[in-house]
């Protein structure tokens, strides 16, 4: 059940395809092979209100974080995390050249005893998505 929360200050929005990361970020999370295609959840934020520096209105963010249930080994999240990244810096790479950009990610544990979970999605994705 991997969750990805994307938050941006929302000059970013004039400058990248939100919409776009989210799909790039769900693929990459899909070809690490330890994020299951029926639980990944991708959402992004624009954020109302922001000071980024020394307050430059021309600075722009984009903050991801990828929640997932804990039992995969470091190396495997590791392995992941660098994956997910690359992805995401590389579909920035433009806005990282061509303005006052800062990309950043985090991979956490939820732990499970503390997270319950049910869902209905499996049945409505086609077999070999399951």
């Amino acid at each position: 059940m991997p969750h990805i929360q994307i938050d941006y200050s929302p000059n970013l929005e004039t400058r990248l395809d939100v919409a776009g990361l989210c799909r790039v970020l769900r693929d990459a999370a899909v070809e690490t092979g330890i994020l299951p295609l029926a639980g990944i959840r991708v959402r992004a934020t624009a954020c109302t209100h922001v000071v980024i520096a020394d307050g430059n209105p021309d600075h722009a963010f984009l903050d991801i974080s990828l929640r997932l249930r804990g039992g995969r080994s470091d190396q495997a999240k590791a392995e992941a995390t660098a994956r997910i990244f690359a992805a995401a810096e590389a579909y920035c790479a433009k806005v990282l050249e061509t303005s006052s950009f800062l990309l950043s990610f985090e991979m956490r544990d939820i732990d499970p005893a503390l997270s319950p979970k049910t869902s209905s999605i499996r049945r409505y994705l086609p077999g070999d998505a399951q």
